[in-house]
């Protein structure tokens, strides 16, 4: 590990993460939303990250999609960064990397952006497209990641004018075009969006895929999440977070007693805790050896978080020295990531020069 700040990422859908927690009504409430966010603000969490799916599943008929509920939340909150899923097949590049943008102008610099990549016979068909191979969609992703960025500098940061005296609003000079050819599709550009604050939006995807600053890695221990990070980062990872599941003991019950309320919660591949807060402590002080976050993945909303954030982070912040962002930094401002320069612009002094 290097002097990068340890990260702990909150997954806020619905009302946790275990299928017996979920309800309709709940992926359509914005007080629950605002609520969850709200205390995950106070209780320090650096990013709080939004799940998606192109179709609605686990018998929620309707939803509201993730970079809106990110978008809702961000004149709510002033620290806590915010990472929407949005996925890359079947959505015009040109529109994700617009949301993104505004999500990113909205919330003062504080976006992220989780780079999915989903693609069922029965997503595709409802999008009216040919399904793709798993191939295909790491492809697509990554065109998709790669188009994204440059469509964000496609703005220089001193584009906008603004001289009301002299009528200038905005140097043309300082737009770009991108010119992008992908496999399935071409961006031309520029944006319509100004540069975002943070230049480049921190972006998120699953290990080994290209353009991404944060590699997410699974396993089903600490030695399996230790090994996918040494890969991720050997494929150029800037960061690693690992993906974890959480229930925790809770006003007198314990995790196995809710678990055993709760029903069967599928295995997916993560490093799942059961158990006190001290235990999970120790397990992310473990993991913090070879990774530079984790993102909680809790069975309840209302129980585990407030849990996690009592009696968790506190004990990090001593033993691991996890600092919780503040009002006026950037998300790669949290996670130690510098600030890019775009790529036009660089260009261009190069060849002035």
């Amino acid at each position: 590990m290097s002097d990068t700040p340890f990260a702990i990422a909150l997954e806020l859908d619905a009302l946790g993460a275990h299928p017996a927690s979920s309800s309709a009504s709940a992926a359509l409430s914005p007080r629950l939303l605002a609520s969850h966010v709200a205390a995950a603000e106070r209780f320090g969490f650096t990013a709080a990250t939004f799940d998606d799916s192109p179709l609605p599943v686990g018998g929620v008929v309707a939803r509201l999609d993730a970079v809106q509920r990110a978008a809702f939340v961000a004149p709510l909150t002033s620290a806590i960064g915010l990472v929407p899923v949005a996925h890359a097949a079947y959505s015009e590049p040109f529109h994700v990397a617009t949301q993104l943008a505004s999500l990113d102008w909205a919330s003062n610099g504080r976006a992220g952006w989780i780079a999915a990549a989903s693609g069922t016979a029965r997503e595709a068909a409802a999008y009216g497209r040919e399904a793709l191979t798993d191939a295909e969609l790491a492809r697509e992703r990554e065109d998709v990641i790669e188009v994204a960025r440059r469509l964000w500098d496609s703005w220089e940061d001193d584009a906008v004018i603004q001289d009301a005296a002299t009528g200038r609003y905005l140097d043309a000079d300082k737009l770009h075009y991108v010119d992008f050819e992908g496999e399935r599709f071409s961006v031309r550009g520029p944006l319509i969006t100004p540069r975002p604050p943070q230049g480049q939006l921190v972006v998120a995807a699953s290990a080994g895929t290209a353009g991404a600053d944060v590699a997410l890695v699974a396993g089903a221990d600490s030695a399996a999440i230790t090994d996918a990070a040494a890969r991720a980062r050997a494929a150029g990872a800037a960061l690693v977070w690992a993906e974890v599941e959480v229930v925790l003991d809770a006003r007198g019950v314990s995790a196995q007693r809710r678990l055993d309320a709760l029903g069967a919660w599928p295995e997916v591949g993560r490093l799942r805790f059961a158990g006190g807060a001290d235990g999970l402590v120790a397990l992310i002080a473990e993991v913090a050896a070879s990774v530079d976050g984790v993102r909680l993945h809790v069975a309840e909303l209302d129980l585990d978080l407030e849990e996690v954030g009592r009696a968790v982070l506190p004990a990090l912040r001593e033993r691991i020295g996890f600092r919780s962002p503040r009002a006026g930094e950037t998300l790669r401002d949290a996670l130690g990531l510098e600030r890019p320069v775009s790529r036009y612009a660089a260009t261009a002094v190069k060849e002035f020069a």
